[in-house]
C-alpha cells in the first residue's frame, strides 16, 4: 500500500511550480463533502490515540508548522484537525510581528524555546518561514539576509529532528480568487468582521510576490527529514481530511507505545 501523503509531499529539489498546483483540487478523497466529513470522525478518533501514546511515551515530539496565505484556513484547520485531541498534550503558538527583544536576536532565537516538549504536539500558526517571506516580500532585510536563512533553517530542522523531533509543514494552498471570497465573507459577517484588517487588502496587491517566495522557500526547504506538503485548501472539507491523512501517516510511522509499568503490578490489589 502507497504512502498517501506522496500525493501532496513536495519531493527535494522539486520543479514543481506551487502556484500551478490546483487548489481546488480534491483528488484521492473517499467520496463528496458529506462522504470526507463523516470520515473525519473516526480519523479525529485516530489522531486522538496516537496522541494518547505520544504523551504516554514522553520521549518524541510532533512539530506541526502551518503557512498560508491570510485566510489560507490556517485557524480552522486547527480548529477542526485537533478536535478532540487532549490539550495537555497540544501546544499551540502563532507568531506575530517580532517584539524588539526578539529583533535583537537572531531570527530563529524566538522560534526554538517554542518547539514542543517530550511526549507533545506542537503547532506553529506561522513560523520561521516568516523571515523569508514578509521578510522577502517587503524588503524588511536584504536579499543576501533572508537568502542566507535558507540554509539557516535547514540547519535548524536538522538539530530538531536529531534531537528526536518529527516535522510535518504544511502550506494551505488557495488561489487568489477564494481569498477574496474569504476576505468579503468576513466583511459582509457582523460575525467575522474582527478577523478583517486593512491591511489584509494590502498584503493581497503583493500576491504575485508572495507567491514567489513561497515557491522558491519550500523548495529550497523541503528534505527528506523536514518535509513540506501542499494541501489544496479552496475546499474546507477536502483541507481538513488531506491534513488528517498527513498526521496520521506520519504518526503511525513513528508508532509511539505506552510505556511498560515501572513495577510490577501483578501482586497489587486496590482496597
Amino acid at each position: 500500500m502507497g504512502d498517501d501523503r506522496d500525493r501532496w509531499r513536495i519531493k527535494p529539489k522539486s520543479r514543481v511550480s506551487i502556484d500551478r498546483l490546483d487548489s481546488r483540487s480534491t483528488a484521492g478523497a473517499p467520496g463528496d463533502k458529506t462522504v470526507a466529513q463523516a470520515t473525519c470522525g473516526a480519523l479525529r478518533d485516530e489522531l486522538a490515540a496516537l496522541q494518547e501514546r505520544l504523551y504516554a511515551e514522553g520521549e518524541r515530539k510532533l512539530l506541526v508548522v502551518l503557512q498560508a496565505m491570510d485566510t489560507g484556513g490556517k485557524g480552522g484547520t486547527i480548529k477542526h484537525v485537533f478536535r478532540g485531541v487532549n490539550p495537555a498534550g497540544l501546544s499551540v503558538v502563532a507568531f506575530k510581528a517580532p517584539t524588539q527583544e526578539e529583533l535583537d536576536h537572531d531570527f530563529l532565537w524566538r522560534i526554538h524555546h517554542k518547539t514542543p516538549g517530550a511526549g507533545m504536539i506542537g503547532i506553529f500558526d506561522r513560523s520561521h518561514y516568516e523571515d523569508v517571506l514578509i521578510v522577502r516580500v517587503h524588503e524588511l532585510v536584504p536579499e543576501d539576509v533572508w537568502r542566507a536563512r535558507y540554509e539557516h533553517i535547514r540547519a535548524f530542522e536538522r538539530n530538531l529532528v536529531d534531537a528526536g523531533t518529527t516535522i510535518v509543514k504544511i502550506y494551505l494552498h488557495i488561489s487568489e480568487e477564494e481569498q477574496s471570497k474569504r476576505l468579503q465573507a468576513r466583511l459582509d459577517n457582523p460575525e467575522k468582521n474582527w478577523k478583517f484588517r486593512a491591511g489584509d487588502l494590502e498584503e493581497r496587491q503583493c500576491w504575485p510576490d508572495y507567491m514567489a517566495a513561497f515557491d522558491e522557500a519550500i523548495k529550497a526547504t523541503s528534505t527528506a527529514e523536514a518535509p513540506w506538503y501542499v494541501i489544496p485548501a479552496d475546499r474546507k472539507w477536502y483541507r481538513d481530511w488531506a491534513v488528517l491523512q498527513v498526521l496520521l501517516e506520519t504518526l503511525r510511522e513513528m508508532d509511539p507505545q505506552f510505556p511498560e509499568a515501572v513495577e510490577d503490578l501483578s501482586r497489587v490489589v486496590v482496597e
